[in-house]
């Protein structure tokens, strides 16, 4: 995503903070969208209606709303529907690099760092887990210290664990990362390259010395799709951006983005999006405030 259409936030946070904790109540829950390079956790209270963008994806909230945002993910917030005057923000940012690689790679942290890779398309964690969490993310502000240190870390941790997580964002600002897996970074390279072709079953198989059956469970394993899905997800990621970003034709992205049929790209792409190219496109120039 071409970051430079949207503002860029520097927040208040020093070299020297560690955590960063916004807790105020507010009749007006319009944040214009914006990126910065610091991990941001926003949990929202009484907030149905209000239309959350992070990456890609447009939704509506509901009254409780728990996510986590990657560094430089594109993400913002607009009243929409909501008509609640108290609507209780709590936002925590934190340094990207404020978690060391060799303090990540402990096993009591695996299931902190898996979060931090995922939370590049941005993580909706469950209602449950929101009201879960809820009073112990309204004491923060509360805390000091080393209590307060230890009280975020731990709900990093209770969140990373906790079930029914949804990613957001069909595309990364960066790269997604495969550290351990190289068979399939050669597969989301080869992808990257050449989404924009025809990519056969074969093609992939041979890059990853596997049978078309065995790379089809291996991609199955890996990202939880099949491989035709897996391809049509980045495909559509692209198409999305470009929708957004350029001044073409439908007709003209969705070749571009590797579909040689528009009424296929309009059926995938409203499979995998909830809604119709040109509605999604309505709805990015909709917004109020692009900064």
């Amino acid at each position: 995503m071409n970051t430079q259409k949207f503002h860029r936030e520097i927040p208040p946070l020093s070299k020297g903070d560690s955590f960063l904790v916004f807790d105020r109540i507010k009749d007006s829950f319009d944040f214009p969208i914006h990126y910065h390079p610091e991990y941001e956790i926003n949990f929202i209270l009484n907030g149905k209606g209000v239309k959350r963008i992070v990456g890609d994806h447009i939704e509506e909230i509901d009254d409780v709303e728990l996510v986590l945002v990657g560094p430089n993910l594109h993400h913002g917030w607009e009243m929409n529907t909501c008509k609640n005057k108290k609507v209780h923000e709590i936002t925590i940012q934190f340094h990207n690099d404020l978690f060391s690689d060799s303090l990540l790679s402990r096993r009591i942290m695996m299931p902190i760092k898996d979060m931090f890779n995922r939370s590049n398309h941005g993580i909706l964690f469950s209602k449950k887990t929101g009201e879960e969490l809820a009073n112990r993310l309204i004491s923060i502000s509360k805390l000091d210290g080393m209590d307060y240190f230890l009280e975020i870390i731990s709900i990093l941790h209770d969140m990373a664990n906790s079930r029914n997580q949804r990613l957001l964002s069909t595309f990364t600002v960066d790269h997604d990362t495969f550290e351990d897996d190289d068979k399939m970074k050669l597969v989301y390279e080869h992808i990257q390259k050449n989404f924009s072709n025809k990519i056969t079953l074969d093609e992939v198989s041979d890059i990853t010395s596997m049978s078309p059956v065995s790379f089809n469970r291996f991609i199955k394993k890996r990202t939880g799709k099949t491989f035709v899905n897996y391809l049509n997800d980045i495909r559509v990621g692209y198409a999305a951006r470009w929708l957004i970003e350029k001044d073409l034709s439908i007709s003209e992205i969705a070749f571009k983005s590797g579909f040689n049929n528009i009424a296929n790209f309009n059926r995938i792409f409203k499979s995998i999006k909830n809604t119709t190219p040109s509605q999604y496109r309505d709805e990015f120039y909709g917004m109020k405030r692009f900064l």
